[in-house]
């Protein structure tokens, strides 16, 4: 069972489409992992593992006539929290929906499902998936394989400790302000936060280009295979955007190198980083020179991004959370409270000025693109810190602005409306991951997916995972 779990996901599909392994394998060698890591991780809280079976017979009895390349056969995956699984609790990490069943699936879990996906598990996040730490008042907290006394970040950090320490293949992610991005760089896998609109959401606020959902995985070409089964246009999104099937997947099977890279330890909007994470970067930053390509230390100008990230922010937490405060205020943590009373503080006049300013900086991303093919920075400003740390509020002596200032990096890129790579990058003295993360043009990820294979290999560290828990005291 174990030799199973530590498969990529691409290899168990293909041992899957052979015969060679059944769906009902596969999920015993999920459900024993997760036995066996999760006293240690608090990862996957919500097992669904009946509802798994029943889908792998009907699977089983009645295959697909023509499934497409990049179908799944039967393949376990973990689904996040605050995504809905028909008849499975569905809490979004939150007391108010602490019993809460979901009646009907997500958009997303439901086009997984119809590409071979078995859901044994939901993931663990914060409350509504606000902050970068993964704990709430219903299941605790979740934490980091690499160092069970760290946090494996958040809002998709169960989701990261569940597949870095071999409890699943792929793993649903949703990344507003760097939740695919930041658990993927504390815990050494690969997650994409793809251009809006690639994978389909059925949002209060439609229009919205900030939240995204997005695939997570152990390496490129499984986060490859599991974006081909989430991308596509649908009718409930006005945004979603047709794909071609089997793109991403060859993509990510023809690592490519770039011929102009820029990188950035700051991107000019993280007062301070500390200096683990800027020897991780700048050591990559080298490799990659090392090997032919131009690489420059520059940045685009992202000047007011994480100002103006927050306002549209503040705007979108007046629908998600504002109907809620007055009946279950006392049920809420501080920071979600926080979150939505500053959005109901700003005037409108405000919103559409930061409207018109993210207009305006990806516009300046696009000219940015013209000159280099990737952009590389840090996913955090520093290392995982211990899971008793709500959030970094001040860093080398350096004040961080409220709970979110230390997730400034991954707050400027998300406004870009770029395609964002989450890439294992190193690791501190002390064996801690560090991550990357690497952006291109908006919707280039099919490019993204092609470089990102080329600098997995370069990097090297995709071999590590999965990876027994390390419980340390």
């Amino acid at each position: 069972m174990n030799d199973l779990c530590r498969l990529s996901a691409t290899a168990a599909v293909a041992l899957l489409k052979q015969g060679k392994v059944s769906p009902l394998e596969m999920i015993d060698a999920a459900a024993a992992r997760i036995a066996e890591t999760e006293p240690a991780l608090n990862a996957l809280p919500t097992l669904c593992l009946d509802r798994a079976r029943d889908h792998a017979k009907r699977l089983m009895q009645t295959p697909p006539k023509s499934p497409p390349a990049h179908y799944l056969y039967g393949l376990p995956i973990a689904v996040k929290d605050n995504t809905e699984v028909e008849g499975v609790r569905w809490t979004s990490g939150s007391r108010i929906y602490a019993d809460r069943i979901a009646t009907a699936s997500d958009l997303i879990v439901q086009r997984l499902e119809q590409n071979g996906a078995l859901v044994v598990a939901k993931s663990n996040l914060p409350e509504f998936a606000a902050g970068g730490n993964t704990f709430n008042e219903v299941f605790g907290v979740t934490r980091n394989p690499w160092d069970t006394r760290m946090t494996p970040s958040g809002s998709s950090g169960g989701a990261a400790a569940a597949l870095a320490s071999g409890q699943v293949w792929l793993a649903t992610g949703g990344d507003f302000g760097g939740s695919i991005r930041t658990p993927s760089s504390y815990c050494s896998t690969v997650g994409l936060r793809p251009s809006p609109g690639m994978v389909p959401r059925a949002n209060k606020q439609p229009f919205s280009a900030l939240s995204v959902e997005g695939p997570m995985a152990r390496n490129v070409a499984d986060c490859a295979l599991m974006f081909e089964c989430e991308a596509g246009a649908h009718p409930l999104d006005p945004l979603a955007q047709p794909t071609v099937s089997g793109v991403y997947g060859s993509a990510a099977a023809r690592p490519t190198k770039p011929k102009r890279v820029a990188y950035s330890v700051d991107l000019g909007v993280a007062p301070v980083v500390h200096r683990d994470t800027r020897a991780v970067v700048e050591a990559a930053a080298k490799k990659i020179a090392g090997d032919g390509v131009i690489v420059e230390e520059t940045h685009p100008d992202l000047s007011g991004a994480v100002k103006n990230f927050m306002v549209l922010r503040g705007a979108i937490y007046i629908a998600r959370i504002a109907p809620l405060l007055e009946n279950y205020r006392q049920l809420l943590k501080p920071e979600v409270i926080g979150n939505t009373e500053y959005g109901l503080s700003l005037s409108l006049s405000e919103v559409v000025a930061a409207e018109i300013a993210q207009g305006e900086i990806i516009r300046r991303m696009a000219k940015f693109f013209e000159t280099y093919d990737l952009l590389i920075a840090p996913a955090v400003m520093c290392p995982p810190f211990p899971v008793e740390t709500r959030y970094i509020a001040e860093l080398d002596g350096v004040k961080l602005d409220g709970y979110m200032g230390w997730l400034a990096l991954t707050c400027a890129l998300s406004i870009t409306a770029c395609p964002i790579l989450a890439l294992p990058g190193g690791f501190t003295p002390s064996g801690l991951p560090v991550g990357l993360q690497v952006a291109g043009p908006l919707r280039s990820e099919e490019k993204l997916f092609s470089y990102g294979a080329y600098l997995e290999q370069l990097l090297g560290h995709a071999e590590r995972l999965p990876i027994d828990p390390v419980i340390r005291n």
